[in-house]
């Protein structure tokens, strides 16, 4: 059985529901799963100033937080993060520049990565931010999983090959149907490419 870690921040909730599809379509292919929010690293003024935010902040506090060992542990890795101005949101990319000691020892190398984004706008920067979040793949030695063109979901979702990306609109709205199918579909192909490339 290969393994897969879905590691993701999410401030109100989206990213959470996208990696809970993700993980479903892991387990689907086969796979053990672990599922792990990054720490929250924004003031309490900040959470505060949101209360979607800071409800969100309420409901997982007890969740275990993504640690290194969750990516040692992993054949494929997953990285989800809400949009920041087209870029990695600085909760996750804490995350994955603590990872210094495992990339220069080759532990990240050779395993399997994808990623998932959301943003309110359509055009809100999601491509950019999974082709930012990429940038620190090539480093790791990595190789990238996208779902392409490869199934009927992606064009469903809307149609982005870089990775599943979801539109909230401005009322906040989590993930559709067709999102969650998106996703999915990722955790699959993930999880089968993993294994064929030696995952257990």
């Amino acid at each position: 059985m290969n393994k897969v870690a879905i590691v993701y921040y999410s401030s109100t909730g989206t990213g959470r529901s996208v990696a809970e599809a993700v993980a479903v379509g892991a387990r689907s292919a086969g796979a053990e799963v672990r599922v792990r929010l990054v720490p929250e690293t924004a003031p309490e003024a900040a959470i505060d100033s949101n209360p979607k935010w800071r409800a969100f902040v309420d409901s997982v506090k007890d969740e275990p937080r993504a640690t290194l060992e969750d990516l040692v542990w992993a054949d494929a890795i997953v990285f989800g993060t809400p949009t920041r101005f087209g870029n990695v949101s600085s909760q996750l990319k804490s995350f994955m520049d603590s990872t210094g000691g495992l990339w220069s020892r080759g532990k990240l190398a050779n395993k399997v990565y994808a990623g998932f984004t959301s943003a309110m706008n359509p055009h809100g920067g999601q491509e950019a931010t999974l082709l930012c979040l990429y940038t620190t793949i090539y480093h790791y030695g990595g190789f990238i999983v996208t779902p392409g063109y490869t199934d009927p979901s992606v064009f469903a979702a809307g149609g982005n090959p870089y990775g599943v990306s979801v539109t909230t609109g401005q009322d906040g709205r989590g993930p559709t149907d067709a999102d969650r199918a998106h996703a999915e579909y990722l955790g699959r192909r993930v999880a089968e490419t993993a294994a064929k490339l030696g995952g257990h």
